[in-house]
């Protein structure tokens, strides 16, 4: 059971918390949660009104949640994609973004305190999630939300802006200046990436459908492409000091890498670590992945003079506070296109792959 501070006790109401309570504390031991029993179709998902909650740790918190973004990830995991390693944890929890309220801290917990609102993502391979009315991230996976966004808005921002940041800031280390072209600006992914990287003073070209070109724009875009009527290689001018390829077909690896300045960054979101390992096992999988990304490196290495990547989320706290404080600026916004009560995420799952929503699909917590 996770002990509340009695302080804490209005924040803990929802009717589907098993609770006891005593003059001082209130003690929860289960709560609701979307779960995947199977992997499958969207139909797969389960609520379940009495999922156990565990201990929490001493660096960890406990968030209320309002609001739980949905990340392609998620779709692709409930398809049974990283079977290799989820299999034999089955029944999950999904989910990554999490925006909330913190219900209680644990014992070496110092930068957050109980009542706080706060955002932030768990790392992609955590197998609790946050498709649940209570969540449990590590203190280094949360920062304070910005008052000037709601819960949904917030909740849309950070798995998305986090991938992007890895690739440009920690692999790319963009630099005031430098031009950065985003393969794929319309997606959750591409328009983090242009705003870091026109928070980072670069000038930022990218590639998008026709109705997310006035989106990349106003993220901030110097110019967009439409991919689905222009010919890129006429299109896209000059040189680039770095490439995020959120896209990662064959054709679209060929342009970025080609178009690179000698000792830029292709990045692409597409690496093939999980597929190799849910194809061969996690052993033989995994080095087969180091082996073929090491000739990828190697081979445009010697072709092009450039490094080549493949870039997965990471948590990273200081990447996150920047995310926080270009939230705060309204510098950095994902556009929520539709909301779903959490009771409801098998359909928001095929509404998010269907994609019958512009924007991101965020499950809002009653």
């Amino acid at each position: 059971m996770i002990r509340i501070p009695r302080r804490s006790i209005d924040y803990v109401t929802n009717s589907s918390i098993s609770t006891l309570k005593n003059a001082n504390t209130r003690l929860i031991s289960t709560c609701r949660a979307v779960v995947l029993p199977r992997f499958g179709g969207p139909e797969v998902l389960e609520v379940r009104h009495n999922v156990g909650l565990p201990d929490l740790g001493a660096s960890e918190v406990l968030v209320r949640t309002a609001a739980v973004g949905i990340n392609p990830l998620d779709c692709r995991m409930r398809s049974g994609y990283g079977r290799s390693l989820f299999e034999p944890l089955l029944p999950l929890i999904l989910g990554r973004d999490v925006s909330g309220e913190v219900a209680a801290i644990g014992s070496s917990v110092r930068q957050l305190h109980v009542g706080q609102e706060v955002f932030g993502a768990l790392h992609p391979t955590a197998v609790r999630g946050t498709y649940s009315d209570y969540a449990i991230l590590s203190e280094d996976e949360l920062v304070p939300k910005p008052p000037s966004v709601t819960h949904v808005e917030a909740s849309a921002i950070p798995f998305a802006a986090l991938t992007a940041w890895r690739a440009l800031k920690s692999t790319a280390r963009i630099s005031t200046g430098q031009r950065v072209l985003v393969i794929g600006g319309g997606g959750a992914v591409g328009l983090a990436a242009i705003q870091l990287s026109v928070a980072a003073g670069c000038k930022v070209v990218t590639t998008c459908g026709k109705l997310s070109i006035d989106r990349v724009m106003a993220a901030g875009a110097e110019k967009a492409i439409d991919y689905t009527s222009e010919d890129l290689r006429t299109k896209l001018e000059g040189r680039f000091h770095a490439v995020l390829d959120t896209i990662g077909l064959p054709e679209t690896e060929i342009l970025g890498v080609d178009l690179l300045k000698r000792g830029g960054n292709y990045m692409t979101l597409q690496g093939e670590v999980v597929s190799l390992a849910d194809t061969y096992g996690l052993v033989v999988g995994g080095a087969a992945a180091s082996a073929k990304l090491l000739k990828k490196q190697v081979q445009y290495r010697q072709s092009h003079g450039v490094e080549y990547w493949w870039i997965h989320m990471r948590t990273d706290f200081e990447g996150l506070e920047e995310i926080a404080r270009l939230t705060r600026a309204g510098k950095m916004k994902i556009p929520v296109g539709k909301t779903f009560p959490l009771g409801e995420a098998a359909e928001a799952h095929h509404v998010k792959e269907s994609k019958l929503a512009s924007g991101k699909v965020v499950l809002e917590i009653e």
